[in-house]
């Protein structure tokens, strides 16, 4: 490509270069550096690169790729959102990672991650065939593929001063309805804990090192975060964080990630996701403080795990609520619930909670139709999303929350809940009228109505009308209430609010917490 005379395209200045590339989306960027090794330089000018999201999944492939873009980008990138996925170790699966500007979302990715129980050692249930053994093997492979991932992106920002944004998701650790990571399983993968040492230590460099960090956040990652790693920040940067989010189930028993007094350092957090255990009184009060600017966004996780190894005896009551309300006047609450008993659920649902958005999802434990009408009684005036998930076996008995009432709580929370604009369900059963009563109540305003087709279920007389199809007959009714067209989900597997509700759960969480 000649511009006059001998001076070619490689003859450009590299700032001209550069500006030309700042133009082209990430891709075409790496296709344009392959034109020249001096293209190749510049496609690695820090100006290009504020900001890194990489979705990657847990394999060995990734590894050259990862070390070579870390090395590459690690040392000034500003902004750094890093989404580990298990891949399929019983079925096998591809290998994606990419870098991406920041309007480009990472493609989501399954978990496949095998919980183990307290007592077997590492071991589901006691391996007692071949094939089970090939699967745990495998399985103690992905984890070691998992912590030299991470190793590879904490070493490469360590040392990174200019680092603003900081947001790291694992899908290896969330707890599933079977248990947990046994510390012994864990000793197979690394001897000695050297690995997830090294993991510690890097992260304790990085916020030691930082000077301009803004947004903290790690959710679902295995053994990094530590009691004692918020004391790694100095007083300067930790009085400038304005998000800080610290979820991770597989600390220990009596154990948080952040304390009370460690908060009175964040004065001008404005953003906070924790474990809900770790969430007292104390803490509510602290934010309270008119020391602190006032609080906009705080999201919740309540797992069953963490109610069984923690108390409730600390948590807010309902005058701490209002004593944080009162001074965060915008504040909404985001809260997360994993499989967690309707008797907690009561207790912990204090009225003066200003929550915007609920998302259950059960593997053993239902919601009971007692439970959805104090939500729809008590936060009428804030609620806007309410997901319902029950992630059961037997597609033949899904609970009805209607038993034994008048009227069915959906319709209720329909019908009081003036801003709902989301409502998904999955394992509940759903009437057909009552589906269409939800639809005229709220119409065009509800934004989202997910309910997979299993749920739906048909009284007898819609069935006996031989003269109209019961099916398309709700299609219809549905579509006129919401005055847009409308279908029942056929595929869960379409829906990540659904098939993956961690990873769900943690990318809302972070638009909640960014749409401040």
């Amino acid at each position: 490509m000649a511009l006059c005379g001998d001076v070619g395209a490689s003859s450009l200045p590299s700032e001209l270069i550069v500006h030309i590339f700042s133009f082209l989306p990430a891709s075409d960027r790496l296709r344009a550096s392959a034109t020249c090794s001096r293209w190749r330089d510049c496609l690695f000018y820090p100006a290009l690169w504020p900001e890194l999201r990489l979705g990657l999944r847990v394999s060995a492939a990734e590894r050259p790729r990862l070390e070579f873009l870390m090395r590459k980008c690690g040392a000034f990138v500003r902004e750094l959102r890093v989404e580990f996925a298990a891949e399929n170790y019983t079925a096998g699966g591809s290998s994606t990672a990419e870098a991406s500007e920041p309007d480009v979302t990472p493609p989501a990715s399954s978990c496949c991650c095998t919980a183990y129980s307290e007592g077997d050692d590492g071991a589901q249930g006691g391996l007692g065939n071949e094939t089970d053994a090939q699967h745990s093997s495998r399985w103690l492979d992905v984890l070691r593929t998992y912590l030299e991932l991470v190793l590879c992106v904490l070493s490469s920002v360590r040392n990174n001063r200019n680092l603003q944004k900081l947001s790291l998701f694992g899908d290896i650790s969330i707890l599933q309805q079977n248990g947990t990571i046994t510390n012994a399983y864990l000793n197979k993968v690394d001897p000695g804990g050297k690995k997830i040492g090294q993991i510690q230590q890097f992260f304790e460099e990085i916020l030691r090192n930082s000077r301009q960090l803004k947004w903290l956040s790690c959710g679902f990652m295995l053994e990094i975060v530590t009691p004692t790693s918020l004391s790694s920040l100095s007083n300067p940067v930790a009085n400038t964080i304005e998000h800080l989010s610290l979820i991770d189930n597989h600390t220990p028993a009596n154990t948080t990630l952040v304390t009370a007094v460690e908060l009175e350092r964040f004065v001008n957090l404005r953003s906070l996701a924790l474990d809900f255990c770790d969430f007292t009184a104390e803490m509510a009060r602290v934010l309270a403080n008119n020391n602190h600017v006032p609080l906009h966004r705080l999201s919740l996780l309540v797992h069953n795990t963490s109610l069984k190894n923690k108390t409730l005896d600390k948590m807010p009551e309902d005058e701490d609520w209002k004593a944080l309300t009162r001074n965060s006047g915008n504040l909404r609450v985001y809260m997360m619930a994993f499989d967690v008993k309707s008797d907690d659920m009561l207790r912990i649902l204090k009225p003066s909670i200003p929550l915007e958005r609920i998302h259950f999802d059960s593997y053993i434990t239902c919601v009971s139709g007692a439970v959805v009408d104090l939500i729809s009684r008590q936060y009428d005036a804030f609620l806007t999303h309410f997901i319902l998930m029950n992630d059961v076996n037997d597609m033949s008995g899904f609970p009805d929350l209607s038993d034994n009432r008048n009227e069915d709580p959906l319709v209720l929370l329909a019908w009081r809940c003036m801003r709902l604009s989301l409502l998904a369900v999955h394992g509940y059963t759903v009437w057909a009228h009552n589906l269409i009563a939800i639809a005229r109540l709220r119409g065009p305003d509800l934004k989202m109505l997910e309910v997979t087709e299993e749920s739906i279920d048909f009284d007898q007389s819609e069935l006996a009308d031989q003269d109209v199809d019961p099916v398309h007959n709700l299609i219809e009714q549905v579509s006129i209430g919401l005055a847009r067209p409308w279908r029942a989900i056929m595929d869960i597997e379409l829906l990540s609010v659904f098939t993956e509700p961690a990873r769900h759960f943690y990318r809302e969480m972070q638009n909640f917490s960014e749409g401040i």
